[in-house]
């Protein structure tokens, strides 16, 4: 297996070739990322000698590049997770989520189509994993989960971006025979996660004894999955997957925003007291964003049944080690604020 992770510098990214570089399948690891803001090479700092890894900056949109990575490196499997993920961002800039997500992923396909075409066998020995969000299908109300046939209702420039790019790769699949897998994932959290995001926003504010903003009535619930366990999962679907199928992974832990940010309070008021006083006085409620979805939830029956993947992560659990890191990697956090 040469294998292409796109996104590798990034927070999924990372975790998820910290945790297969070894794996015996794997002859050659290549990360292609462009290192926007969000990308970092020192979150593979203990994997950079590794002799099977190699690193190529590339932006995806650039189909040319795109394709030497792919011919010069003999890619044989693809793991696409690269992408414009904020959803924030995509409301202020929405065409470099057209670009990167749509048109990067056009890029990558053709690039993998062009190169696989040579091979005798290329449904046995290629595979292109495509890695997208929960946030495809829209919003549900307080009950309800989402299947993998629940139809695409995305309510942001992000998640119609990646909704495209999922029906991109449903199209290659069926029109021109590409061996693919689609995975949609609920909301990641854990080390090396960019501070942009809630749990890495909440952790620093409250470090600083700045405001913490909630949109809002906090009420929004979201499905949390630990980035580990994603990590896990990913590995399952590429090397297992059933050609052409779609598997959704979920964490099994729904919780309401505010009681995240309450819990992340009192989680730093017990490991840094030194800080002084209740987090929580820091909480204010502002203005909700522009097409909040209100409830997410990932019904991850399908990859259980047909992988045996279920998360090893609680939330009270995963929270708490991801807490402990980012006030244990403090100078991490301030490099990637300061770049």
């Amino acid at each position: 297996m040469n294998l292409l992770v796109t996104g590798g510098a990034g927070f999924i990214g990372s975790n998820l070739i910290h945790l297969i570089i070894d794996k015996p399948e794997i002859t050659k690891l290549v990360n292609l990322d462009c290192l926007t803001y969000a990308g970092h090479l020192a979150n593979l700092d203990t994997v950079k000698s590794n002799p099977k890894y190699a690193f190529e900056k590339v932006d995806l949109r650039d189909k040319n590049a795109v394709l030497d990575v792919v011919k010069r490196h003999a890619i044989t499997h693809v793991m696409h997770l690269a992408a414009e993920s904020h959803v924030d961002r995509s409301i202020t800039g929405p065409g470099d989520f057209v670009h990167t997500n749509f048109v990067g992923t056009f890029n990558l396909l053709e690039a993998c189509r062009s190169v696989w075409a040579a091979d005798s066998s290329p449904v046995k020995t290629t595979r292109f994993h495509h890695v997208s969000t929960d946030e495809v299908y829209g919003s549900l109300g307080a009950t309800g989960y989402f299947t993998e046939t629940t139809p695409y209702a995305p309510n942001s420039p992000y998640s119609a971006s990646k909704a495209s790019s999922d029906m991109l790769v449903r199209a290659y699949h069926h029109t021109y025979g590409l061996n693919t897998v689609i995975t949609n994932c609920s909301n990641n959290y854990g080390p090396f996660q960019f501070p942009e995001k809630l749990i890495p926003v909440v952790i620093q504010s409250v470090m600083a004894r700045k405001l913490v903003p909630v949109y809002g009535d906090g009420m929004n619930v979201r499905d949390w999955l630990y980035v580990r366990d994603h990590a896990e999962a990913l590995w399952l679907v590429l090397t297992r997957g059933v050609n052409g199928e779609t598997y959704n992974i979920g964490g099994h832990n729904e919780w309401a925003n505010i009681k995240i940010v309450e819990l992340i309070c009192d989680l730093i008021d017990e490991m840094a007291p030194k800080l002084g006083g209740s987090s929580r006085k820091l909480i204010t409620f502002v203005k909700d964003r522009p097409g909040h979805d209100r409830r997410y939830a990932i019904d991850a029956a399908k990859i259980q049944k047909e992988l045996g993947w279920v998360p090893a992560h609680k939330f009270e659990q995963g929270i708490r080690e991801t807490v402990r890191w980012y006030l244990d990697n403090q100078p991490w956090v301030q490099s990637v604020l300061t770049r």
